[in-house]
């Protein structure tokens, strides 16, 4: 078995009540689900095929370090 990792990205959808998942090393892959455990669920199988495509069909299979950083920031803004 080959291991690959990459970074997931999960969104709240803006007019829905789910989750939006994607991989930004993985153009066209992604995935959603109701809650954040089952977007990550259904990412999961999404990359894991989408890997397989890609092998199948002999393309390279891009690996990036640490391509996404993403951390909240608090600021304050007088009145």
């Amino acid at each position: 078995m080959r291991y690959y990792s990459f970074e997931i990205v999960i969104e709240k959808e803006p007019e829905d009540v789910g989750y939006f998942a994607y991989s930004p090393t993985l153009p066209g892959c992604f995935s959603n689900g109701a809650t954040i455990e089952e977007a990550k669920r259904n990412i999961r199988e999404a990359v894991q095929q989408h890997v397989a495509s890609l092998e199948a069909h002999g393309k390279p299979i891009e690996q990036h370090e640490r391509l996404v950083h993403v951390e909240e920031l608090t600021v304050g803004v007088p009145e």
